[in-house]
């Protein structure tokens, strides 16, 4: 089997001009791609970062000669109009053709409610905008002067007038069944993350992305299966174990963090969390054929995009860590 490599860039935590440096380094250590969140606010206000995604996505290309670069992820409903994203990207992937990707979720209030005002709304409306959103971006790299109505977009004779002959491929984030099937009928891969039960991945996403390929004709494996592995990976146990703190909403359930739209109130929550708890998330691990097994239990279920988050300080040292330990024995092992 052929498995891809990924860098998650961690916006929240970073500033853009080192964080560009960290995905440099990681093409240079064989990740065949980067993937940067795109917040507006961090998780935490003390020592977080939001730097802008897509600013920060052409200086990576032009700094990177094969690295393909994403978002995960980006939501294209509140804080920008779906226009607005087919523009931008459209951008991007002509002056980088084959290398950008288009990853994108419903969203979380902490990034949409207090950069717009907006009235966080209910699940369904989330859902039926990001839908619309999804259709008006492909119409308009598709198709000239599009005028589209929907529920909740409008353009009028509108025309993305440099994009690349062939299209951004679109990812969609999935945590749910309907978003999991959408994302087999109409995405070019799905995003989901680790580190949470198992049969949310064996009875409810991968079952479900399957049955949206069906419904569409597609056959089983077309849609890119990508998942963001939480490894906090280092020949030193607690540091490994101590990494993780500055993660620990992630840990969070979603009714305790349910609404939660400022940082420091985030990292409050995420604070009062013991170490253990914080770590929740994260494969923890100083032994990196323990590594290699856990991160297998995923290649088993039939991910082949392997996105790795490493959630301490020294992101240069977490690189060369998984350059020379880890993605070598995937490639034995799996490749």
């Amino acid at each position: 089997m052929t498995l891809t490599f990924g860098y998650k860039a961690s916006a929240e935590q970073f500033a853009p001009k080192p964080l560009l440096d960290f995905a440099v380094e990681a093409e240079a250590a064989g990740f065949d791609s980067a993937f940067i969140s795109d917040h507006f606010q961090p998780w935490r206000h003390t020592g977080g970062h939001a730097p802008f995604s897509l600013a920060w996505m052409g200086a990576l290309g032009q700094a990177t000669q094969r690295l393909v670069i994403g978002t995960s992820v980006l939501t294209p409903t509140f804080r920008y109009h779906p226009s607005i994203i087919a523009h931008a990207f459209g951008s991007l992937g002509a002056m980088f053709p084959r290398r950008v990707i288009l990853g994108i979720g419903t969203g979380e209030s902490l990034n949409e409610t207090p950069a717009t005002g907006l009235v966080w709304p209910e699940q369904r409306e989330r859902t039926l905008r990001f839908k619309e959103a999804v259709r008006l971006i492909r119409t308009l790299w598709s198709e000239d002067r599009v005028s589209f109505e929907g529920d909740y977009y409008h353009t009028e004779n509108a025309t993305i007038y440099d994009r690349p002959e062939t299209p951004v491929p679109v990812y969609i984030a999935a945590a749910g069944p309907m978003m999991a099937k959408f994302a087999g009928q109409e995405g070019d891969g799905f995003i989901c993350t680790s580190g949470k039960k198992p049969e949310l991945y064996t009875e409810t996403l991968l079952p479900k992305v399957a049955e949206g390929e069906a419904a569409t004709g597609k056959s089983t494996g077309d849609v890119d299966r990508m998942i963001e592995i939480k490894l906090s990976y280092d020949p030193d146990r607690q540091r490994a174990l101590e990494d993780c703190r500055f993660w620990g909403a992630l840990a969070l359930s979603p009714d305790e963090k349910m609404n939660v739209e400022d940082p420091l109130a985030m990292e409050k929550l995420a604070d009062n969390l013991p170490i253990e708890r914080a770590a929740s998330r994260f494969i923890v691990t100083n032994d990196p054929e323990e590594a290699v097994d856990r991160i297998g239990s995923y290649v088993a279920l039939g991910f082949r995009h392997l996105v790795f988050h490493g959630p301490g300080p020294d992101q240069s040292r977490y690189i060369s860590l998984l350059g020379k330990d880890i993605l070598p024995r995937l490639q034995k092992r799996f490749g």
